[in-house]
């Protein structure tokens, strides 16, 4: 038998003309299209603002999505290295700030050790945290009347690590047979229960009073990446209130919501969704990323999935965001996918994690995806207020695609994540027709995750001097050899 050929893929670097870019997406059959020129002045769509229904202006079309820095104390609270990323994220320009950070609700819910937590005793902080953004955007931009900040609230449900970097102490909402082999989740594991996910909203709701106290706009009430309130959406066959039909595995959201409702009027709220989600993939013999064997005919877990595993079906989430119009919810933020179990379709990247696998698709095709469904989402639903993701893996060509997105209303923002741990002045550049500095692109290393996998810091320690000089750099470099 012939030995399958490894798929090669272009770096971003190397197509360096229009006529590169345009041919090489043709010959990879990638549907994805972008602008030749940048337009400038006010002529760019990066530039104009959105009202929201609330009569709130956002500034201009950049967002900064939300990233864990795994560098928060082991109570929860911010240290220089939480502020120093904050900082940068209001130095970028962007006018949209999707919460700069994910805060559980709870100690047990936190991703890792070292995540943030909203609580009484942290309160101080996160007003600290709110008020360096504001000062730290006027003296880089002037008024911050049109900085719209939000907060990301979570439970990281399956994957939670509240004590240290190596050991889950997980909340599942149903037992899944491929995920809980892969992390090591026996049989008689137990769910958690209707009564916890009652005392859970409750989390949910005083943490969003603590956000609209410390001053900060909106919260984002988090269903993305595998976490406890997307895996709830695909809770199909758990029983009980929270679980079976979509009334009840929409009842979570829709219980926090009439709680914020309640208790803190006047607080605006987002959702950040998982708009459609795969079977789990794994590393093959060659290294490639191969779909889990899933020996069932259809393939069950996967909101918004087409039964395949690996392929789209937007019929139930074209449902969810309905029912956020019908609650009065605006702000929607798309992406797919988690970065536990099928990272390609979430975070398109070259080179993967240390516990990754090769993308089995050319990366580029995993930002089409994206970009093509919260499309078809917009289109459906023109009055949502919707931020795109994965724009980071386009490097170069990141303001060209953005550029297009915009001016053809496939999305009403553009988020950028790793983009801006190493490069945050783009989107004030890209806005001032400043030449665009190539050395500072992510290049998706991924070192931002394979260091908080491996316990460190999360940042850019291949670009930014200041994770470069501390000694978590060398113990990354030991992790990756």
């Amino acid at each position: 038998m012939a030995q399958k050929t490894k798929p090669k893929y272009k770096r971003i670097a190397q197509l360096k003309t229009a006529d590169d870019f345009r041919n090489y997406l043709e010959e990879q059959n990638i549907d994805l299209h972008f602008d030749e020129e940048l337009l400038t002045g006010d002529q760019s769509p990066y530039r104009e603002s959105y009202t929201l229904r609330t009569s709130d202006v956002i500034g201009n079309r950049f967002c900064i999505l939300p990233m864990e820095g795994w560098d928060g104390t082991t109570d929860g609270k911010p240290t220089e290295f939480t502020k120093n990323r904050w900082k940068n994220f209001a130095h970028s320009g962007a006018k949209l700030l999707w919460g700069c950070e994910a805060f559980a609700v709870q100690e047990a819910g936190r991703a890792n050790p070292n995540q943030l937590v909203i609580k009484p005793e942290n309160q101080k902080e996160l007003e600290g945290l709110y008020d360096l953004l504001i000062t730290e955007h006027e003296k880089v931009h002037g008024s911050s009347n049109d900085l719209y900040i939000g907060l990301q609230l979570t439970h990281s449900g399956r994957f939670c690590k509240p004590k240290d970097h190596k050991t889950f102490d997980p909340k599942i909402a149903y037992h899944h047979p491929l995920l809980d082999k892969k992390f090591g989740i026996p049989d008689d594991y137990p769910t958690i229960t209707d009564d916890e996910l009652d005392r859970l909203i409750e989390d949910f709701v005083k943490a969003a009073v603590l956000a609209k106290k410390a001053g900060f706009r909106f919260v984002d009430i988090k269903h993305c990446h595998g976490y406890l309130g997307h895996e709830i959406l695909s809770g199909f066959h758990r029983p009980g209130k929270y679980g079976g039909s979509f009334e009840n595995r929409t009842r979570f959201l829709k219980e926090i919501v009439a709680g914020i409702k309640a208790e803190a009027p006047g607080l605006n709220m987002g959702v950040r969704l998982s708009a459609f989600d795969w079977i789990p993939f794994t590393k093959g013999e060659d290294d490639f990323g191969i779909p889990a064997n899933f020996e069932k005919e259809s393939y069950p877990f996967a909101f918004g999935g087409d039964g395949s595993g690996q392929d789209v079906d937007l019929t139930e989430p074209f449902k969810f965001v309905e029912l956020l119009e019908k609650l009065g919810i605006e702000l929607l933020c798309v992406t797919v996918g988690s970065p536990y179990y099928n990272p390609h379709i979430q975070r398109p990247a070259l080179f993967p994690p240390s516990d990754g696998y090769q993308p089995p698709e050319d990366p580029l095709a995993g930002v089409a995806r994206q970009i093509n469904v919260t499309s078809e989402i917009k289109k459906a639903f023109p009055n949502m207020a919707i931020v795109g993701s994965a724009y980071s893996y386009l490097q170069e060509w990141l303001p060209h695609v953005g550029q297009y997105v915009l001016r053809n209303h496939m999305s009403d923002f553009i988020g950028l994540g790793r983009m801006v741990l190493s490069y945050p002045e783009l989107p004030a550049d890209v806005m001032e027709n400043m030449p665009l500095k190539r050395g500072k692109f992510c290049r998706t290393f991924s070192d931002c995750t394979t260091a908080p996998r491996n316990g460190l810091r999360s940042g850019c320690y291949p670009l930014d001097p200041y994770y470069k000089q501390t000694p978590e750099f060398e113990k990354l470099k030991q992790f990756k050899s």
